[in-house]
């Protein structure tokens, strides 16, 4: 079984969003979170829910199962 991991969830994220060479800002535009929303969940201060999730996906250009793959990847790589 994996345990979340809201660290992972930011690393993966802003991995994602800087190899598109994405600003928070223009990301939280497109997502259509407050860019300190955005931030806190890429440090790991806030837990995205799925409907977060979905739109951060939609915004990166991936599905959402896509992100979560590479989240749940992120965390067991850490073992």
């Amino acid at each position: 079984m994996i345990e979340f991991d809201k660290y992972a969830v930011g690393i993966v994220i802003r991995r994602l969003r800087n190899e598109r060479k994405l600003s928070q800002e223009v990301l939280s535009g497109l997502s259509g979170l407050a860019r300190s929303h955005l931030a806190m969940i890429e440090k790991g201060d806030k837990q995205a829910n799925f409907e977060t999730v979905w739109k951060i996906a939609n915004a990166l250009g991936i599905m959402p199962h896509q992100l979560v793959y590479l989240i749940e990847k992120e965390i067991t790589n850490k073992d």
